[in-house]
């Protein structure tokens, strides 16, 4: 189970004119590198959504940063390596990133 704390539509709170493009929240329970909850996004739900169950297709490796993010999908649903990097460009356009799966 993944929580949505920036839906479909709103825009990052340190920098207003981020606008989010698809659904970005975190798994609770867990812990990514920066010491918080690691990130995700959510592809194929277009819609804001506060919790989604759904499959992890990808990793997103940062190899600039210290942590990575995990892309989840519907069940059934599957996304390529090129079809993760344009949907999370509006984010991901600042980092060397990578698409692991």
């Amino acid at each position: 189970m993944i929580v949505i704390d920036r839906p479909i539509g709103t825009s990052h709170p340190d920098h207003p004119t981020l606008h989010y493009t698809l659904n970005y929240g975190h798994m609770p329970g867990t812990m990514a590198a920066d010491g918080r909850e690691i990130d995700v996004y959510l592809l194929g739900v277009k819609e804001p959504v506060e919790r989604y169950e759904g499959r992890c297709i990808a990793i997103i490796h940062r190899k600039d940063d210290i942590e990575d993010k995990l892309v989840i999908a519907p069940e059934g649903r599957n996304f390529s390596d090129e079809d993760i990097m344009h949907l999370t460009q509006f984010q991901e356009q600042f980092f060397d990133i990578e698409v692991l799966r």
